[in-house]
């Protein structure tokens, strides 16, 4: 994308951070878990946004648990903090901060998703569009992941741990438009404490907001929860170290 672009997209970030993360077991909010290279998953995460959105794109965190952990380890980003992370999810984390936002659309993704940076490249023609897209792994269809289905357009039509005959899984990186943001907002406040995101995004749905599911298979997500999941992120890391090292 290039400078031109970047500058008509009035896009910006948020990476949802403030979660307990008690299933991997670390002391410190999983975001700040180290990958072999030495980066935090969250290091990994903002390097791979200003490559591909550019060193200016606004990021901001969204923090709870050991919130001054995170923000000392991230001096250069903005953050917002959810006062009531141990009791709440994604879905009141995701309302903070797009009720903090600036105009335009937003990209957002979770605290512990380690990704191939090519993702974000893949995305850009949604982005430069300003359309609301989840990113999905049609490859698998995983029982506790979050499933998605499709209407007869090709949009999301159900997005849930429940959806029963999943097409795939989305794998926590999304975008909502300028125009849906409002809508989402309301959505969000009317979640339960205990709700995900994508129930906001599900009531949406039904109130005419169109969701494409982008299908990001042939490149590596992974949502670390546990330590496997840890394992897969290394050689994930790995990989792109090897290519950079290549391509450099």
């Amino acid at each position: 994308m290039n400078t031109g672009n970047r500058e008509s997209l009035d896009v910006q970030v948020v990476i949802l951070a403030a979660g307990l993360g008690t299933r991997l077991g670390r002391p410190l909010p999983k975001s700040q878990t180290r990958l072999r290279d030495g980066r935090t998953i969250m290091q990994q995460q903002v390097d791979n946004v200003r490559s591909a959105l550019g060193p200016d794109v606004p990021i901001t965190v969204v923090v709870g648990f050991k919130a001054m952990v995170v923000v000392e380890a991230h001096p250069d980003l903005r953050f917002t903090y959810n006062e009531v992370f141990d009791s709440t999810n994604t879905s009141k984390s995701l309302l903070r901060a797009l009720t903090t936002s600036h105009r335009g659309g937003v990209l957002w993704m979770n605290g512990d998703v380690v990704f191939d940076p090519r993702v974000l490249q893949h995305v850009q023609p949604w982005l430069e569009r300003d359309e609301t897209f989840v990113c999905v792994n049609t490859e698998a269809v995983g029982e506790e992941e979050v499933k998605y289905t499709v209407d007869a357009e090709g949009f999301v039509r159900e997005l849930s741990k429940t959806v029963v005959g999943g097409l795939g899984e989305a794998v926590g990186i999304n975008y909502v438009s300028a125009a849906d943001k409002a809508v989402l907002v309301e959505e969000l406040r009317a979640c339960a404490d205990t709700d995900y995101f994508e129930r906001g995004l599900e009531t949406a749905i039904a109130r005419g907001v169109r969701i494409a599911p982008v299908d990001v298979s042939r490149f590596d997500v992974v949502e670390v929860d546990f330590e496997d999941d840890l394992v897969r992120a290394d050689l994930i890391d790995a990989e792109h170290l090897r290519l950079d090292a290549l391509t450099g």
